[in-house]
């Protein structure tokens, strides 16, 4: 017997080879105890010899869904958000679904027509880590099909969102530098219209106010992307003639990028940011990081998406907001203000 034309073979194909109904081939691939065993064995044989797959798309649409879930993030360069792709597709496959995803590249005018093409793709869901503040493009999209927020609230959405605690921890990790006796802190920050940056700005901003500390606003830089960006600003600020004793940096390129400055200055100061990093540890610079689960914040988008599907026939729960905590870790040497050359502080202690 050979394959229809134009296509592979099919389940009644399968079924005619074997001597059993579609229906029956189609208990046995779902693993039906009901079967007996010697239609079990006839069927895989005749899976076998055919080279038969099931159609798993046209099958669930069949169903009423396609089985994928669509992920828009802002920059897979960004470790962040692999690992927050990690943590979606982790619970997703154990829910029998899959992930398709895109990425906005941070340019806002992209992630209407990435969500339109997701939709029109059949996805079931959608996980959007906003670009900018305007979404009314997933305001639309959420007419179609669910929408959970990872990173960034919704702005005039009434849906889910996952978010880190941005101003905590932010506020602690300056509180670290402020206890050491640093009163020039100098603040290196993504953009303001962030919902991240201008949290963490905050955050560092409430720091200063506690311990009684006028922050120099001649010391902030803000709209950094990445890290050439982080080190120019950094460097800057590094020659000025009352420069910064320590650095607060908003994410781990924004500190990458502020290290590699420190070490062309020839110098070392510390430095406290978000996200901790690869070789952090290593490194012997006095570094205070903000850590947390990356991977647990896509878990947490990809359960509340999930629940929300689950509710697509009966009323769907009123939108719900996670935050994944923050802990503050500390790499190095730590005590009073003063530089020194890069390279000169003694081995790390965590």
């Amino acid at each position: 017997m050979t394959a229809r034309r134009g296509g592979g073979p099919t389940m009644h194909d399968v079924g005619r080879l074997a001597q059993v109904s579609a229906m029956t081939v189609s208990r046995v691939l779902k693993n039906d105890p009901g079967v007996s065993e010697a239609t079990r064995e006839r069927v895989f044989a005749a899976v076998d010899r055919l080279g038969y797959r099931r159609n798993e798309t046209a099958r669930s649409l069949r169903l009423g869904g396609s089985g994928m879930i669509g992920l828009v993030v802002t920059n897979l360069a960004n470790p962040f958000y692999s690992r927050l792709a990690l943590g979606v597709q982790e619970v997703l496959t154990e829910h029998g679904f899959r992930m398709m995803l895109s990425n906005t590249g941070e340019q806002t005018e992209r992630e209407p027509g990435l969500v339109d093409g997701l939709i029109d793709h059949r996805v079931e869901g959608l996980i959007v880590v906003p670009a900018g503040s305007r979404q009314q493009h997933l305001a639309d999209a959420m007419r179609h099909v669910p929408v959970v927020l990872a990173a960034r609230p919704p702005a005039g959405l009434d849906t889910d969102c996952v978010l880190v605690e941005d101003f905590h921890g932010a506020r602690e990790a300056t509180a670290c530098l402020l206890a050491e006796g640093h009163t020039r802190i100098a603040f290196l920050g993504n953009p303001p219209a962030l919902y991240t940056g201008a949290e963490r700005l905050r955050g560092f901003w409430a720091a200063h106010e506690e311990s009684g500390v006028e922050p120099d606003n001649t010391l902030i830089r803000q709209g950094l992307v990445d890290a050439a960006t982080a080190e120019r600003a950094a460097l800057e600020l590094l020659d000025l003639p009352e420069g910064p004793t320590a650095l607060f940096c908003t994410n781990n390129r924004i500190s990458q990028g502020a290290i590699r400055a420190l070490y062309k200055a020839g110098t070392t100061l510390p430095l406290a940011g978000f996200d901790d990093f690869d070789l952090s540890d290593i490194l012997g610079l006095p570094l205070t990081l903000v850590s947390y689960d990356a991977d647990e914040i896509g878990r947490q988008a990809a359960r509340l998406l999930i629940d929300r599907l689950g509710h697509r026939d009966a009323e769907p729960p009123a939108s719900r907001r996670v935050t994944v905590p923050t802990r503050v870790i500390r790499y190095g040497p730590h005590g009073h203000p003063g530089g020194r050359a890069f390279g000169s502080t003694p081995p790390p202690t965590a």
